[in-house]
């Protein structure tokens, strides 16, 4: 149980959080039964420096500085003309470490403001305030949230390391969760007002890996207070996620020549014979062979890893896979189990991304330096000992049933446990978000090798047959194939979703599909290492609506978007 003083702090901060802001609502087009939310209207903020006398409870501005225009870029755009706010929530000394603790944050507001407010929910375990841009999707983004006119808040969810230590903390562990979107809003829509003059009249929320997992739970805990949010290849089922990754970086030791360097129980040109026997079964299910699994679905119907893969008879030479290596591998793709052999984590799909770096990284080095630690400290109860800890060890010799039990458990200082403070609680019931006009776009790249894009699919189907079998008309899911964990793989993953979330939000205009680009050379927002050299530098793809997925026309350029139809 949580003490009666922290109960009314997170309950006068929710108060306080409002709803989306002002504006008007419109009617909404004859095909929707839901409200349209009306368009923001901006203003002009006249005195920066007065900001570093905004007063709001338990806060603290350490300066309010003009940035002139191009100081900052973005893909080598110059954002125009803003005030930077800095400032600091809730100071405290740790009761358990003894360490010091707020929830560090940035602002910057544009001088020329849109009338809307973007909440940058940022990655890992945070612990680094994010210059505040506002992400707008995919990889090597050409444009930003702060570009657009918004007003935009980072933050480092409430430690001042990206290290997993502040999980020894029990209220670190809460802000990281949950806590840190509660406390920060309400004060940021204050310092909006105080600075021009009016709130926002539009807010958002949005961002990719742990940043989706933070909408995704914002979307559930706090339906009232954003009109729009965008999650991108959510880890909001993390401690899982990450508990599947462990053990399969257990099932690749096993299967490694060097015991230690996992790598070599899944090489590079193993894991390449995997991706191109994918695309022979796969690539022409969508009516073109272009080097993307456009049919995600029908892939993993049609391609069988013991049939589709040469068994080897003799010693691996990359041309073919051990039975041993093909039945742990077969398992970490059907889904992570327990001791007793039960699934506890998503099945991953089979897709053409599996190898790139971007894949391996996560796979053979990220489960033994980052899941470790994450695991041991802020999801454990009681977390490790911090003294002596050394996370591949930790990785290599935990017991899977142990790390499930610790992660769902509580004690009288730990009271909520990981999947609790973690994840979005009912993620299928977003009927207030629905009801009040809000929306919600949602997208996951296939070849992510951490968090599943058939988690996000599952959710996605669970969530639909909530709302009668047809949740389009205020959330959309859309995969990316090929993509890695929120960028790079042999992918078109250069998109912005942000642009048609608020025409949806605030004209009704829901997105059928969204242009994706790849990033080959020559990019503005940087080239992405894992597009094909046969590919168009700037090949174009729509990301369709789930279920729909993009089919080759019949005609035209393979590079083009057009030549494409979501069906």
């Amino acid at each position: 149980m949580k003490s009666s003083a922290s109960l009314v702090v997170v309950a006068t901060v929710l108060a306080a959080c409002g709803g989306g802001g002002g504006g008007g609502i419109t009617t909404p087009p004859p095909s929707s039964s839901l409200p349209v939310l009306g368009e923001a209207t901006g203003a002009t903020l006249n005195n920066c420096a007065a900001l570093a006398n905004f007063g709001f409870a338990n806060t603290t501005i350490s300066a309010a500085t003009s940035i002139a225009a191009g100081t900052l870029t973005v893909a080598g755009k110059p954002v125009p003309a803003h005030c930077q706010v800095r400032g600091k929530m809730f100071e405290r000394i740790g009761t358990v470490d003894g360490q010091p603790y707020a929830i560090g944050f940035e602002m910057r507001l544009p001088i020329n403001w849109n009338g809307r407010f973007f909440y940058q929910a940022n990655g890992g375990v945070d612990g680094n305030i994010g210059t505040a841009a506002g992400p707008v999707g995919g990889g090597g983004p050409l444009d930003n949230a702060l570009n657009m006119g918004f007003a935009v808040i980072s933050s480092d969810a409430g430690h001042p390391a990206p290290t997993p230590f502040f999980g020894i903390d029990p209220q670190a562990r809460l802000d990281y969760g949950y806590q840190a979107v509660a406390k920060l809003t309400p004060m940021a829509k204050r310092l909006i007002a105080t600075a021009y003059g009016k709130g926002p009249d539009r807010s958002y929320i949005g961002g990719c890996s742990n940043g989706g997992r933070h909408t995704m739970v914002a979307m559930s805990r706090y339906p009232d207070d954003y009109d729009g949010y965008l999650v991108g290849n959510p880890g909001f089922r993390l401690p899982l996620a990450a508990a599947a990754n462990m053990v399969g970086a257990q099932n690749y030791n096993a299967l490694a020549t060097t015991p230690g360097d996992l790598g070599t129980g899944f090489t590079p040109a193993e894991r390449a014979l995997v991706s191109k026997a994918v695309l022979a079964k796969c690539d022409a299910l969508d009516g073109a062979t272009d080097g993307l699994v456009q049919s995600t679905s029908a892939c993993q119907a049609t391609f069988d890893l013991q049939r589709d893969v040469p068994t080897c008879s003799g010693t691996r030479d990359g041309t073919c896979l051990s039975a041993d290596q093909k039945q742990r591998i077969g398992q970490l793709f059907a889904g992570a189990v327990d001791g007793a052999g039960k699934k506890f984590y998503s099945s991953f799909p089979y897709d053409s991304g599996l190898g790139t770096n971007g894949w391996a990284v996560w796979k053979f080095n990220n489960s033994l330096n980052l899941d470790s630690g994450a695991t041991a400290f802020i999801w454990q109860v009681p977390p490790e000992a911090q003294a002596g800890f050394n996370g591949p060890n930790f990785t290599l010799t935990a017991n899977i049933d142990t790390i499930l039990a610790k992660i769902t458990t509580t004690n009288a200082l730990y009271t909520e446990n990981a999947l609790q403070f973690m994840t979005p609680p009912n993620p299928a019931d977003l009927s207030t978000l629905k009801k009040r006009g809000a929306k919600a776009l949602v997208y996951h790249g296939t070849s992510d090798p951490i968090f599943s894009s058939d988690d996000t699919k599952r959710w996605y189907e669970e969530l639909t047959a909530a709302n009668a079998g047809d949740a389009t008309n205020f959330a959309r899911y859309y995969q990316v194939p090929g993509m890695n964990h929120c960028s790079g793989g042999p992918a078109t993953d250069q998109f912005d979703m942000l642009t048609p979330l608020v025409a949806w939000v605030e004209k009704g205009q829901a997105p059928a599909s969204v242009v994706a680009s790849a990033r080959g050379p020559g990019n503005a927002g940087g080239v992405n290492a894992d597009v094909p050299a046969d590919w168009a530098a700037d090949r174009k793809r729509p990301l369709c609506a789930y279920p729909k997925v993009a089919r080759y026309k019949g005609g035209g350029s393979l590079d083009a978007a057009d030549s494409f139809s979501c069906v």
